[in-house]
């Protein structure tokens, strides 16, 4: 009987140590713990669209990494990538390279009422003769990629750059868009003379890219008849451009109407008639060669008079 006593009171105290215990090991529930909080911010990355060239020795529209909004600091960083050797090389992607020469510098720049005046030292044009034209055409295009910029002037020590060093070729004093790049020419008179920009598709490995090409001859048409029949002709520029737009695709008619080119199709433009969808490629690259050649903001495409898609142009740089 005792040793039942003793043994039901070595339980008891067991099961006493045993909960004791576990008030230790176990947290009480409404304990509560103190976590600290960290929140990382990370800036937001912008990119500003530069023209450099490719494998293929063609100025093409790229996009870099930069720091800067106004005006006059994002022209100075663009230049700057677009020196060889330049404190911007890193930021130049795969597949790229400059075209102003080493030890170039920008003395000054300076931004009003939509012109940029840029001066360089005399190291701009130590190239050669085949390279100062496309040097040129890449100042030209990369600056007018910013927004408001619509026309660049051109110094060479103070002095405003009219005639290429080697090739001797005049220039206007006052340089936009119109003055081509990648130029092309077919010309069987020095009459009705037609320049027309149009970007076609180019790849780096997997990657595309927009290259754009002046062509520059007699043709009479309107420059939106012109691009869409180059778009859709296999005769490109040569082997390494493209284009995805359909070779029966057509122009129905076309309109403009203050900012706003409207285009209607047939549907060979649609990459699938059912759902009506249109290439983005395709988009892209009638849009851009729009914008090199019209003073529009926005395009309209439309299909048998249904508008399919809203290009704005200023989204597409």
């Amino acid at each position: 009987m005792l040793k039942r006593i003793y043994i039901k009171k070595i339980i008891v105290c067991f099961v006493a140590l045993f909960a004791i215990l576990l008030l230790y090991i176990i947290p009480n529930k409404e304990e509560k713990f103190s976590i600290k909080e960290e929140l990382n911010y990370v800036e937001e990355v912008s990119t500003s669209t530069i023209y450099l060239l490719d494998s293929n020795n063609l100025l093409a529209h790229t996009k870099i990494m930069t720091e800067n909004d106004e005006i006059e600091k994002k022209a100075k960083e663009l230049l700057e990538s677009l020196i060889i050797g330049g404190s911007k090389q890193d930021l130049i992607p795969n597949g790229f390279k400059a075209v102003i020469p080493s030890d170039t510098e920008i003395l000054s720049i300076i931004y009003k009422d939509n012109v940029i005046k840029v001066n360089f030292s005399n190291e701009l044009f130590n190239t050669s003769k085949e390279m100062e034209e496309k040097i040129v055409e890449a100042i030209v295009y990369t600056l007018t990629s910013i927004k408001d910029v619509k026309y660049v002037i051109i110094y060479v020590d103070n002095n405003i750059l009219t005639t290429l060093p080697k090739s001797n070729k005049k220039l206007p004093s006052t340089l936009d868009r119109s003055f081509g790049i990648n130029k092309q020419y077919n010309l069987d008179s020095t009459k009705d003379i037609n320049k027309t920009t149009i970007y076609y598709i180019s790849k780096y490995n997997d990657n595309e890219y927009y290259v754009p090409v002046t062509k520059i001859n007699n043709d009479t048409r309107s420059k939106i008849e012109i691009i869409i029949d180059e778009l859709s002709s296999n005769n490109s520029y040569n082997n390494s451009l493209m284009s995805y737009l359909n070779s029966n695709t057509t122009i129905i008619s076309s309109s403009q109407t203050d900012d706003i080119l409207s285009i209607n199709f047939n549907n060979a433009i649609f990459n699938d008639i059912n759902t009506k969808e249109i290439l983005e490629e395709v988009i892209y690259t009638i849009s851009m060669s729009i914008n090199d050649n019209y003073d529009v903001d926005t395009v309209i495409f439309n299909v048998d008079d249904e508008e399919i898609y809203k290009s704005v142009l200023k989204s597409i740089e």
